[in-house]
């Protein structure tokens, strides 16, 4: 259910900005979106696991208020995001 180490530096690697990029909203939705891939396949097997689902629904609701933040200060960059991580929206 969780990220591993390596995915998670390779998503860093990819969307960062700048070299040691951690906090950008691009590295942070990318995380988050792995996060929710990873929650939603658990839900295929366990769907009366509502501990986690209350988690997943956390998580989406972080992930929809940075991107809207994105959205915000720079549509380029929330358009490029979207397009490479599949969200549709």
């Amino acid at each position: 259910m969780s990220i591993t180490a390596e995915r998670k530096s390779a998503l860093i690697k990819e969307y960062a900005t700048n070299e040691g990029d951690t906090g950008s909203p691009e590295v942070q939705v990318a995380i988050l979106t792995e996060r929710i891939t990873n929650l939603t396949e658990h839900f295929k097997g366990h769907k009366k696991d509502n501990h986690s689902r209350r988690g997943l629904l956390t998580l989406v609701s972080t992930r929809r208020s940075l991107l809207d933040y994105l959205k915000k200060k720079d549509e380029g960059r929330y358009s490029k995001l979207i397009a490479s991580l599949g969200i549709r929206r």
